[in-house]
């Protein structure tokens, strides 16, 4: 870790679980620009809520090395002992998540026994076919729940209950996210429950398949969405990359009789081969780890849709050839997708934002998700 103290000199924006500041530091960061003045960020369930004067610890090592999504320091501790957060009430709970590190945190788990749901939950092993859309990149999550709620105007329905599985591919605490946030603050997420090493939802469960049975059983879900969280680790590699995990997220579906919905991470706009038309990472987690056939939907544009900026036919045909290659047991479905998706995907309340691009960018990337959303909602 790269350290750094610092005092609060600016409070920014607030959402559930988290607080922006502005913090000078005492010692600038290494490199060349020698900064002093950062953006950081404290979890206000671990650290209470900082003000101006404040005295903090902080972690900058992704700072210093040029990395991490948001671009943040992060407060560790306060300095002066009369800020200390007031220690939490008592009460139940015992699953420790970050475990082990200095910042774990015990938490009340959906599924253990001190839990109200807990006897909901002690022998449930069916998901009664609620459909499971899978996905690599947190950044899916708001196409996803557009094109469902996309798809639920178009028959009349009403919006659907929707739970997000939150797995800890990408950041631990849920409320780096202002991406859940947002959604939580508009209804178009009922629910986010982190699991494993991920934290800070509305239920905390251990596993990614009782993160599931809980969105059945407790949140009463229509669709659930699983995903890590922001952020994404990948080496380059065939295997070394986080979204390996959804693949696994299938097979859970799949063991608990759910129905899985794979929907797949498509690019128009990145310059690296690897990720261009259907990346490797979807075709390596859906094609060889995932046992367990699922749905796996695919856009079929309007020319209208094909012919912006960053699609073209090129595109649509690289995505078929890639998409062929999948195993058989999956089944590969088309999903029209004209212009009334793309008014329903900018009318999200959350930005839509994949590696730095926006819609206008990459429109295949948030197109694709959302047609998986509009799949399971039209089938449920």
């Amino acid at each position: 870790m790269t350290w750094r103290t610092g005092t609060v000199t600016a409070r920014g924006r607030t959402w559930h679980g988290a607080r922006e500041l502005t913090v000078h530091l005492d010692q600038p960061l290494p490199g060349p620009e020698a900064r002093t003045e950062v953006r950081a960020l404290a979890y206000t369930s671990l650290l209470a809520d900082p003000d101006v004067g404040h005295r903090l610890a902080l972690n900058v090592s992704a700072l210093a090395r040029g990395l991490g999504t948001g671009g943040y320091a992060l407060a560790v501790a306060p300095l002066d002992t009369t800020t200390l957060p007031a220690d939490p009430p008592p009460g139940p709970g015992h699953l420790v998540k970050a475990r082990y590190t200095p910042l774990q945190a015990l938490v009340l788990g959906v599924d253990e026994q001190e839990s109200p749901h807990h006897p909901a939950l002690q022998d449930a092993d069916d998901l009664a076919q609620l459909p499971v859309v899978v996905a690599d990149l947190h950044s899916a999550l708001p196409a996803i729940v557009a094109g469902a709620r996309h798809a639920a105007t178009l028959t009349g329905r009403p919006a659907p209950r929707i739970a997000y599985v939150m797995t800890d591919g990408g950041a631990l605490p849920a409320a780096f996210s202002r991406t859940i946030a947002t959604l939580r603050e508009h209804d178009w997420l009922t629910a986010t429950i982190t699991v494993g090493q991920a934290f800070g939802g509305d239920h905390e469960a251990v596993t990614v398949h009782t993160g599931l049975l809980a969105a059945r059983h407790v949140v009463a879900a229509d669709l659930v969405i699983v995903a890590q969280g922001p952020g994404n680790l990948g080496t380059g590699t065939r295997w070394g990359f986080s979204g390996v995990a959804a693949g696994e997220a299938l097979n859970a579906t799949a063991t608990l009789h759910g129905r899985p919905v794979a929907s797949l991470r498509v690019s128009g706009a990145d310059a690296r081969d690897r990720h261009l038309g259907i990346s490797h990472h979807s075709l390596t987690a859906y094609g060889r780890v995932a046992l367990a056939g699922a749905d796996v939907p695919l856009a079929v544009p309007t020319p209208d849709v094909e012919n912006l900026p960053g699609w073209g036919p090129d595109l649509t045909h690289r995505i078929r050839r890639q998409a062929r290659t999948l195993p058989a047991r999956h089944q590969l479905v088309e999903i029209p997708a004209d212009h009334d998706l793309l008014t329903a995907l900018r009318a999200s309340p959350a930005p839509l934002s994949t590696m730095g691009r926006g819609l206008d960018d990459d429109p295949a990337a948030f197109v694709t998700a959302a047609v998986a959303g509009i799949h399971a909602q039209r089938n449920p």
